[in-house]
Protein backbone atom coordinates (compact mmCIF):
# COMPACT_ATOMS: atom_id res chain seq x y z
CA UNK A 1 0.00 0.00 0.00
CA UNK A 2 0.81 3.89 -0.51
CA UNK A 3 3.54 4.62 2.28
CA UNK A 4 2.41 8.19 2.51
CA UNK A 5 -1.52 8.76 2.11
CA UNK A 6 -3.64 11.65 1.93
CA UNK A 7 -6.76 12.85 1.46
CA UNK A 8 -7.06 13.20 -1.93
CA UNK A 9 -5.29 9.63 -2.47
CA UNK A 10 -7.22 8.03 -0.13
CA UNK A 11 -10.55 9.32 -2.03
CA UNK A 12 -9.51 8.59 -5.06
CA UNK A 13 -8.23 5.06 -4.26
CA UNK A 14 -11.86 4.72 -2.89
CA UNK A 15 -13.36 5.24 -5.63
CA UNK A 16 -11.46 3.56 -8.08
CA UNK A 17 -12.06 0.09 -5.95
CA UNK A 18 -8.10 0.20 -5.79
CA UNK A 19 -8.75 0.04 -2.24
CA UNK A 20 -11.63 -0.96 0.34
CA UNK A 21 -11.93 1.05 3.49
CA UNK A 22 -11.67 -1.32 5.57
CA UNK A 23 -8.60 -2.80 4.06
CA UNK A 24 -6.85 0.47 5.09
CA UNK A 25 -7.66 0.78 8.32
CA UNK A 26 -6.37 -2.47 8.81
CA UNK A 27 -3.51 -1.46 7.51
CA UNK A 28 -3.02 1.69 9.60
CA UNK A 29 -4.27 -0.41 13.12
CA UNK A 30 -0.91 -2.73 11.55
CA UNK A 31 1.42 -0.04 11.19
CA UNK A 32 0.05 1.28 14.85
CA UNK A 33 0.90 -2.34 16.08
CA UNK A 34 4.55 -1.80 14.96
CA UNK A 35 5.92 1.31 16.18
CA UNK A 36 2.93 2.71 18.73
CA UNK A 37 4.63 0.56 21.74
CA UNK A 38 8.18 2.61 21.05
CA UNK A 39 6.61 6.09 19.95
CA UNK A 40 3.61 6.07 22.66
CA UNK A 41 1.46 7.83 20.27
CA UNK A 42 -1.78 6.35 20.68
CA UNK A 43 -3.94 5.85 24.05
CA UNK A 44 -7.02 4.29 22.84
CA UNK A 45 -7.81 2.43 19.74
CA UNK A 46 -11.78 2.37 18.67
CA UNK A 47 -11.72 -0.47 16.24
CA UNK A 48 -14.89 -1.48 16.18
CA UNK A 49 -16.11 2.08 15.60
CA UNK A 50 -13.32 2.91 12.95
CA UNK A 51 -14.39 -0.45 10.54
CA UNK A 52 -17.83 0.03 11.20
CA UNK A 53 -17.48 3.68 9.62
CA UNK A 54 -15.04 2.15 6.58
CA UNK A 55 -17.90 -0.41 6.11
CA UNK A 56 -20.46 2.73 5.34
CA UNK A 57 -17.51 4.12 3.18
CA UNK A 58 -17.03 0.50 1.43
CA UNK A 59 -20.71 0.41 0.71
CA UNK A 60 -21.27 3.97 -0.88
CA UNK A 61 -18.43 2.87 -2.90
CA UNK A 62 -20.34 -0.54 -4.18
CA UNK A 63 -23.33 1.45 -4.51
CA UNK A 64 -21.78 3.84 -6.81
CA UNK A 65 -22.95 6.77 -5.11
CA UNK A 66 -20.51 9.79 -4.15
CA UNK A 67 -17.97 9.49 -1.68
CA UNK A 68 -17.77 12.53 0.76
CA UNK A 69 -14.45 14.79 1.63
CA UNK A 70 -13.21 12.24 3.80
CA UNK A 71 -14.30 9.20 2.74
CA UNK A 72 -12.42 6.47 4.08
CA UNK A 73 -9.25 8.78 5.80
CA UNK A 74 -7.87 7.59 8.80
CA UNK A 75 -7.75 10.48 11.94
CA UNK A 76 -6.53 10.33 15.00
CA UNK A 77 -8.21 12.59 17.80
CA UNK A 78 -6.36 14.19 20.74
CA UNK A 79 -7.17 12.79 24.41
CA UNK A 80 -8.62 15.88 25.34
CA UNK A 81 -11.91 15.88 22.80
CA UNK A 82 -14.91 13.95 23.96
CA UNK A 83 -15.53 10.74 21.86
CA UNK A 84 -19.40 9.08 22.41
CA UNK A 85 -18.48 5.41 23.55
CA UNK A 86 -14.30 5.30 23.60
CA UNK A 87 -12.23 6.09 27.05
CA UNK A 88 -11.64 9.86 27.04
CA UNK A 89 -8.59 10.34 29.76
CA UNK A 90 -7.19 13.62 28.80
CA UNK A 91 -3.81 12.47 29.96
CA UNK A 92 -4.67 12.28 33.65
CA UNK A 93 -5.00 9.31 35.84
CA UNK A 94 -8.23 11.23 37.38
CA UNK A 95 -10.24 10.68 34.28
CA UNK A 96 -8.51 6.84 33.35
CA UNK A 97 -12.04 5.07 32.99
CA UNK A 98 -13.72 7.86 31.97
CA UNK A 99 -15.87 6.98 28.85
CA UNK A 100 -18.05 10.25 27.45
CA UNK A 101 -21.94 9.83 26.06
CA UNK A 102 -21.08 12.41 23.58
CA UNK A 103 -19.29 13.25 20.49
CA UNK A 104 -17.34 16.76 20.47
CA UNK A 105 -19.05 18.69 17.60
CA UNK A 106 -15.65 18.33 15.94
CA UNK A 107 -15.81 14.46 15.87
CA UNK A 108 -18.84 14.48 15.16
CA UNK A 109 -18.36 16.53 11.58
CA UNK A 110 -15.31 14.38 10.65
CA UNK A 111 -17.46 11.19 10.73
CA UNK A 112 -20.07 13.15 8.78
CA UNK A 113 -17.46 14.07 6.01
CA UNK A 114 -16.43 10.39 6.10
CA UNK A 115 -13.62 9.91 7.84
CA UNK A 116 -12.62 6.71 10.06
CA UNK A 117 -11.65 7.77 13.50
CA UNK A 118 -8.32 5.36 14.45
CA UNK A 119 -8.43 6.53 18.26
CA UNK A 120 -7.10 8.75 20.54
CA UNK A 121 -3.59 9.94 20.83
CA UNK A 122 -1.44 10.78 24.28
CA UNK A 123 -0.92 14.17 25.32
CA UNK A 124 0.28 16.19 28.41
CA UNK A 125 -2.33 15.99 31.00
CA UNK A 126 -4.86 18.39 30.24
CA UNK A 127 -3.26 19.94 27.96
CA UNK A 128 -0.70 21.42 29.90
CA UNK A 129 2.60 20.97 29.19
CA UNK A 130 5.35 21.91 25.77
CA UNK A 131 6.87 18.59 25.53
CA UNK A 132 4.18 15.49 25.89
CA UNK A 133 6.46 14.49 29.16
CA UNK A 134 3.05 15.64 31.80
CA UNK A 135 1.15 12.39 30.70
CA UNK A 136 0.02 10.41 33.38
CA UNK A 137 1.00 7.50 30.61
CA UNK A 138 4.34 8.47 29.63
CA UNK A 139 6.22 10.68 27.19
CA UNK A 140 5.61 10.22 23.53
CA UNK A 141 8.83 10.31 21.48
CA UNK A 142 9.50 12.47 18.32
CA UNK A 143 9.59 10.00 15.27
CA UNK A 144 11.82 12.25 13.87
CA UNK A 145 14.61 11.57 16.46
CA UNK A 146 12.97 9.43 19.00
CA UNK A 147 15.77 10.58 21.87
CA UNK A 148 14.00 13.79 21.64
CA UNK A 149 10.57 15.42 22.97
CA UNK A 150 7.66 15.52 19.98
CA UNK A 151 6.25 18.71 21.50
CA UNK A 152 3.18 19.54 23.44
CA UNK A 153 0.89 19.60 24.64
CA UNK A 154 -0.22 17.65 21.18
CA UNK A 155 2.63 15.64 20.81
CA UNK A 156 0.86 12.27 20.36
CA UNK A 157 -1.21 13.88 17.35
CA UNK A 158 1.61 14.97 16.09
CA UNK A 159 3.85 12.28 16.21
CA UNK A 160 1.04 9.95 14.72
CA UNK A 161 0.84 11.68 11.58
CA UNK A 162 4.72 12.09 11.16
CA UNK A 163 5.17 8.45 11.51
CA UNK A 164 2.27 7.72 9.25
CA UNK A 165 0.49 6.43 12.13
CA UNK A 166 -2.67 8.33 11.07
CA UNK A 167 -3.41 10.18 7.51
CA UNK A 168 -4.37 13.39 9.23
CA UNK A 169 -5.14 14.24 13.41
CA UNK A 170 -6.85 16.84 15.69
CA UNK A 171 -4.98 18.75 18.36
CA UNK A 172 -5.80 21.34 20.36
CA UNK A 173 -3.88 24.48 21.02
CA UNK A 174 -4.28 26.82 24.01
CA UNK A 175 -0.85 28.40 23.83
CA UNK A 176 1.57 26.53 20.92
CA UNK A 177 -0.05 22.81 21.74
CA UNK A 178 -0.61 22.74 17.95
CA UNK A 179 1.61 24.80 16.29
CA UNK A 180 4.93 23.72 18.22
CA UNK A 181 4.52 19.82 18.23
CA UNK A 182 3.98 20.32 14.65
CA UNK A 183 7.15 22.25 13.93
CA UNK A 184 9.28 19.80 16.50
CA UNK A 185 7.80 16.60 14.07
CA UNK A 186 8.07 18.49 11.13
CA UNK A 187 4.50 18.53 9.65
CA UNK A 188 2.62 21.31 8.61
CA UNK A 189 -0.36 22.13 11.86
CA UNK A 190 -2.98 25.03 12.31
CA UNK A 191 -4.53 26.86 15.11
CA UNK A 192 -7.79 28.65 13.42
CA UNK A 193 -8.88 31.92 15.10
CA UNK A 194 -10.50 31.96 18.35
CA UNK A 195 -14.45 30.79 17.22
CA UNK A 196 -13.76 29.41 14.31
CA UNK A 197 -14.03 25.64 15.26
CA UNK A 198 -16.51 24.92 18.02
CA UNK A 199 -15.26 23.80 21.18
CA UNK A 200 -18.18 21.72 22.02
CA UNK A 201 -16.98 18.33 23.92
CA UNK A 202 -12.99 19.83 24.28
CA UNK A 203 -12.11 19.46 27.96
CA UNK A 204 -11.54 22.40 29.35
CA UNK A 205 -8.27 23.48 30.59
CA UNK A 206 -8.38 27.58 29.43
CA UNK A 207 -11.82 28.57 28.09
CA UNK A 208 -10.66 31.77 26.36
CA UNK A 209 -7.55 30.38 25.04
CA UNK A 210 -8.58 26.54 23.91
CA UNK A 211 -8.72 26.10 20.32
CA UNK A 212 -9.48 22.61 17.90
CA UNK A 213 -6.63 22.46 15.08
CA UNK A 214 -5.66 20.08 12.35
CA UNK A 215 -2.53 18.36 12.07
CA UNK A 216 -1.68 16.53 8.58
CA UNK A 217 1.47 15.85 6.05
CA UNK A 218 0.45 18.62 4.14
CA UNK A 219 -1.27 22.09 3.66
CA UNK A 220 -3.77 20.97 1.13
CA UNK A 221 -4.87 18.37 4.08
CA UNK A 222 -5.14 20.64 7.01
CA UNK A 223 -7.24 23.04 4.86
CA UNK A 224 -9.69 20.06 4.27
CA UNK A 225 -9.91 18.76 7.64
CA UNK A 226 -10.16 23.03 9.01
CA UNK A 227 -12.76 23.75 6.32
CA UNK A 228 -14.75 20.69 7.63
CA UNK A 229 -14.68 21.42 11.11
CA UNK A 230 -14.81 24.98 11.49
CA UNK A 231 -18.37 27.04 11.20
CA UNK A 232 -21.09 27.70 13.78
CA UNK A 233 -22.80 25.21 16.35
CA UNK A 234 -25.33 26.06 18.81
CA UNK A 235 -23.85 24.20 21.36
CA UNK A 236 -21.03 26.62 21.69
CA UNK A 237 -21.69 30.23 22.05
CA UNK A 238 -18.13 31.11 21.16
CA UNK A 239 -17.94 29.91 18.05
CA UNK A 240 -18.78 32.25 15.10
CA UNK A 241 -21.01 33.28 12.47
CA UNK A 242 -18.29 34.40 10.31
CA UNK A 243 -19.18 31.96 6.87
CA UNK A 244 -16.28 29.65 6.36
CA UNK A 245 -14.70 30.07 2.82
CA UNK A 246 -13.31 27.23 0.51
CA UNK A 247 -9.67 26.81 1.87
CA UNK A 248 -8.28 24.76 -0.84
CA UNK A 249 -9.53 27.29 -3.45
CA UNK A 250 -8.38 30.06 -1.64
CA UNK A 251 -4.72 28.71 -0.83
CA UNK A 252 -4.31 28.55 -5.19
CA UNK A 253 -4.01 31.78 -5.67
CA UNK A 254 -0.95 33.88 -6.06
CA UNK A 255 1.18 34.90 -2.93
CA UNK A 256 2.74 37.79 -5.22
CA UNK A 257 2.65 41.08 -3.51
CA UNK A 258 1.26 39.88 -0.33
CA UNK A 259 2.85 42.15 2.47
CA UNK A 260 4.82 39.89 5.13
CA UNK A 261 5.73 41.51 8.38
CA UNK A 262 8.51 40.11 10.21
CA UNK A 263 8.17 41.60 13.89
CA UNK A 264 11.86 42.10 15.46
CA UNK A 265 10.59 41.05 18.42
CA UNK A 266 10.97 37.90 17.41
CA UNK A 267 14.42 37.43 16.27
CA UNK A 268 15.95 38.55 19.85
CA UNK A 269 18.36 36.82 21.80
CA UNK A 270 17.57 33.14 23.19
CA UNK A 271 16.77 31.79 19.52
CA UNK A 272 18.87 28.31 18.65
CA UNK A 273 21.72 29.80 15.75
CA UNK A 274 20.28 26.92 13.43
CA UNK A 275 17.05 27.71 13.91
CA UNK A 276 17.51 31.58 12.89
CA UNK A 277 19.22 30.21 9.85
CA UNK A 278 16.66 28.45 8.58
CA UNK A 279 13.62 31.00 9.33
CA UNK A 280 16.09 33.84 7.82
CA UNK A 281 16.26 31.51 4.56
CA UNK A 282 12.93 30.70 5.00
CA UNK A 283 12.14 34.51 4.96
CA UNK A 284 14.42 35.08 1.98
CA UNK A 285 12.32 31.92 -0.19
CA UNK A 286 9.20 34.41 0.66
CA UNK A 287 10.95 37.79 -1.28
CA UNK A 288 11.92 35.38 -4.01
CA UNK A 289 8.05 34.48 -4.15
CA UNK A 290 7.45 38.23 -4.99
CA UNK A 291 6.63 38.65 -0.67
CA UNK A 292 7.00 41.80 0.16
CA UNK A 293 9.02 42.41 3.47
CA UNK A 294 8.64 44.95 6.18
CA UNK A 295 9.84 44.87 9.79
CA UNK A 296 7.42 45.88 12.11
CA UNK A 297 7.48 46.34 15.92
CA UNK A 298 4.88 44.68 18.61
CA UNK A 299 5.32 46.54 21.90
CA UNK A 300 4.09 44.38 23.97
CA UNK A 301 5.80 40.76 23.49
CA UNK A 302 7.91 40.14 25.68
CA UNK A 303 5.19 40.48 28.34
CA UNK A 304 3.19 37.36 26.47
CA UNK A 305 4.58 34.48 28.61
CA UNK A 306 3.77 36.12 32.12
CA UNK A 307 0.41 37.35 30.73
CA UNK A 308 -0.40 33.87 29.27
CA UNK A 309 0.97 31.68 32.38
CA UNK A 310 -1.24 34.11 34.40
CA UNK A 311 -4.52 34.07 32.77
CA UNK A 312 -4.06 30.31 31.41
CA UNK A 313 -3.57 28.90 35.11
CA UNK A 314 -6.29 31.18 36.43
CA UNK A 315 -9.09 29.40 33.86
CA UNK A 316 -7.43 26.09 34.66
CA UNK A 317 -7.78 26.41 38.35
CA UNK A 318 -11.56 27.16 38.07
CA UNK A 319 -12.29 24.42 35.72
CA UNK A 320 -10.39 21.46 36.87
CA UNK A 321 -12.37 22.24 40.13
CA UNK A 322 -15.20 19.80 39.02
CA UNK A 323 -12.72 17.10 39.28
CA UNK A 324 -13.52 16.31 42.96
CA UNK A 325 -14.34 12.54 43.25
CA UNK A 326 -17.76 13.33 43.43
CA UNK A 327 -19.47 13.09 40.08
CA UNK A 328 -17.18 11.31 37.78
CA UNK A 329 -13.70 9.90 37.52
CA UNK A 330 -11.40 8.96 40.11
CA UNK A 331 -12.43 9.01 43.87
CA UNK A 332 -10.44 7.94 46.53
CA UNK A 333 -12.63 7.07 49.90
CA UNK A 334 -11.85 8.92 52.76
CA UNK A 335 -13.96 9.36 56.32
CA UNK A 336 -14.95 12.95 55.02
CA UNK A 337 -15.66 14.72 52.39
CA UNK A 338 -12.86 17.34 52.70
CA UNK A 339 -10.30 14.50 53.03
CA UNK A 340 -11.96 12.96 49.80
CA UNK A 341 -11.30 15.43 47.89
CA UNK A 342 -7.51 15.48 49.02
CA UNK A 343 -6.56 12.32 48.39
CA UNK A 344 -8.67 12.30 45.02
CA UNK A 345 -6.55 15.26 43.42
CA UNK A 346 -3.59 14.07 45.23
CA UNK A 347 -3.69 11.14 43.57
CA UNK A 348 -5.33 12.11 40.41
CA UNK A 349 -3.63 14.78 39.63
CA UNK A 350 0.21 14.91 37.79
CA UNK A 351 2.58 17.48 39.25
CA UNK A 352 2.09 19.96 36.77
CA UNK A 353 -1.49 20.17 36.80
CA UNK A 354 -1.31 20.76 40.94
CA UNK A 355 1.66 24.12 40.01
CA UNK A 356 -0.76 25.52 37.53
CA UNK A 357 -4.30 25.06 39.60
CA UNK A 358 -2.09 26.50 42.69
CA UNK A 359 -0.43 29.18 40.52
CA UNK A 360 -4.25 29.83 39.18
CA UNK A 361 -5.76 29.47 42.62
CA UNK A 362 -2.92 32.54 43.94
CA UNK A 363 -3.42 34.83 40.86
CA UNK A 364 -7.48 34.39 41.45
CA UNK A 365 -7.77 34.73 45.29
CA UNK A 366 -8.66 38.21 47.57
CA UNK A 367 -5.95 40.75 47.42
CA UNK A 368 -4.01 39.47 44.30
CA UNK A 369 -7.37 39.40 41.78
CA UNK A 370 -6.33 43.20 40.60
CA UNK A 371 -2.66 42.71 40.99
CA UNK A 372 -2.28 39.66 38.56
CA UNK A 373 -5.07 38.84 37.02
CA UNK A 374 -6.78 41.51 35.79
CA UNK A 375 -3.57 42.77 34.98
CA UNK A 376 -3.21 40.19 33.07
CA UNK A 377 -5.96 40.88 31.03
CA UNK A 378 -4.91 44.30 30.76
CA UNK A 379 -2.15 43.23 29.09
CA UNK A 380 -3.77 40.76 26.85
CA UNK A 381 -5.98 43.82 25.38
CA UNK A 382 -2.62 45.45 24.33
CA UNK A 383 -1.09 42.23 22.75
CA UNK A 384 -4.35 41.87 20.90
CA UNK A 385 -3.82 45.50 19.97
CA UNK A 386 -0.29 45.39 18.63
CA UNK A 387 -1.75 42.50 16.50
CA UNK A 388 -4.92 44.54 14.80
CA UNK A 389 -2.55 47.50 14.04
CA UNK A 390 0.17 45.26 12.23
CA UNK A 391 -2.36 43.63 10.21
CA UNK A 392 -3.11 47.72 9.33
CA UNK A 393 0.39 47.76 7.68
CA UNK A 394 0.78 43.93 6.55
CA UNK A 395 -1.29 40.96 4.90
CA UNK A 396 0.33 38.25 7.37
CA UNK A 397 3.30 38.33 9.76
CA UNK A 398 6.03 36.10 9.70
CA UNK A 399 8.46 34.47 12.85
CA UNK A 400 9.76 31.11 14.25
CA UNK A 401 7.28 28.73 15.71
CA UNK A 402 9.89 27.72 18.63
CA UNK A 403 13.16 29.50 19.63
CA UNK A 404 14.72 25.70 19.54
CA UNK A 405 14.64 22.76 18.08
CA UNK A 406 12.89 19.37 19.68
CA UNK A 407 14.80 18.95 22.98
CA UNK A 408 15.97 15.55 24.29
CA UNK A 409 13.29 13.39 27.05
CA UNK A 410 13.75 15.00 30.02
CA UNK A 411 16.05 18.01 29.57
CA UNK A 412 13.77 20.31 30.48
CA UNK A 413 11.80 18.51 32.90
CA UNK A 414 13.16 19.86 36.30
CA UNK A 415 13.38 23.67 35.26
CA UNK A 416 9.56 24.79 34.57
CA UNK A 417 10.42 28.31 33.28
CA UNK A 418 12.69 26.59 30.53
CA UNK A 419 9.89 24.49 29.83
CA UNK A 420 7.41 27.79 29.37
CA UNK A 421 9.52 29.97 27.39
CA UNK A 422 9.70 27.12 24.40
CA UNK A 423 6.25 28.97 23.70
CA UNK A 424 7.32 32.29 24.12
CA UNK A 425 6.81 32.68 19.88
CA UNK A 426 3.24 31.08 19.98
CA UNK A 427 1.70 32.41 22.91
CA UNK A 428 1.20 35.84 20.83
CA UNK A 429 -1.14 34.94 19.07
CA UNK A 430 -3.16 32.50 21.36
CA UNK A 431 -3.81 35.71 23.54
CA UNK A 432 -5.01 37.80 20.79
CA UNK A 433 -7.49 35.05 18.82
CA UNK A 434 -5.68 35.26 15.32
CA UNK A 435 -5.00 32.26 13.41
CA UNK A 436 -1.35 30.44 12.99
CA UNK A 437 0.34 27.76 11.10
CA UNK A 438 3.15 25.95 11.19
CA UNK A 439 5.06 24.64 8.23
CA UNK A 440 8.16 22.81 7.97
CA UNK A 441 11.49 25.16 7.05
CA UNK A 442 14.36 22.59 6.78
CA UNK A 443 16.48 20.35 9.53
CA UNK A 444 19.37 21.31 11.51
CA UNK A 445 21.61 18.41 12.03
CA UNK A 446 20.47 16.73 9.79
CA UNK A 447 17.07 15.06 11.56
CA UNK A 448 15.71 18.20 13.64
CA UNK A 449 13.01 19.83 12.14
CA UNK A 450 12.31 24.04 12.72
CA UNK A 451 8.87 25.45 12.22
CA UNK A 452 7.96 28.93 10.24
CA UNK A 453 5.14 30.48 12.02
CA UNK A 454 2.58 32.56 9.81
CA UNK A 455 -0.04 34.64 11.47
CA UNK A 456 -2.76 36.32 10.06
CA UNK A 457 -5.85 38.71 11.28
CA UNK A 458 -8.53 37.12 13.01
CA UNK A 459 -10.44 34.96 10.76
CA UNK A 460 -7.76 35.24 7.86
CA UNK A 461 -7.29 31.61 7.97
CA UNK A 462 -7.56 31.59 3.53
CA UNK A 463 -4.40 33.68 3.49
CA UNK A 464 -2.40 31.99 6.38
CA UNK A 465 -2.90 28.83 4.16
CA UNK A 466 -2.47 31.11 1.00
CA UNK A 467 1.15 31.35 2.20
CA UNK A 468 1.66 28.38 3.89
CA UNK A 469 1.10 26.66 1.04
CA UNK A 470 2.96 28.64 -1.79
CA UNK A 471 5.96 28.32 0.89
CA UNK A 472 5.54 24.23 1.16
CA UNK A 473 5.31 24.25 -2.59
CA UNK A 474 8.14 26.12 -3.58
CA UNK A 475 10.65 24.15 -0.92
CA UNK A 476 10.41 25.49 2.34
CA UNK A 477 10.37 22.44 4.18
CA UNK A 478 14.17 21.42 2.61
CA UNK A 479 15.70 24.26 2.38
Amino acid sequence: MTAAWTIDAVRGSLAAKKVSAQELAADFYKRIGERNSELNAYLTLSEERAYRQAARMDALVAAGKPLPSLAGVPIAIKDVISTRGVRTTCGSKILENYVPPYDATAVERLEAAGAVILGKTNCDEFAMGSSNENSAYGAVRNPEATDRVPGGSSGGSAAAVAAGLAVASLGTDTGGSIRQPGSFCGIPAMMGSYGRVSRYGLIAFASSLDRIGPFATNTRDVAAILGVIAGRDSNDSTSTTAPVPDYRAAMEKPVKGLVVGIPKEYFAEGMDDGVRKKIEAGIELLKKLGCELREIQMAHTDYAIATYYIIATAEASSNLARYDGVRYGLRVEDDSLLAMYRKTRGAGFGAEVKRRIVLGTYVLSAGYYNAYYLKGQKVRALIAQDFRDAFRKVDVLVTPTSPVPPFRLGERTNDPLQMYLADIYTVTGSLAGVPGISVPCGKICGKLPVGLQIFGPAFGEATVLQLAHAFEQAGGGSL
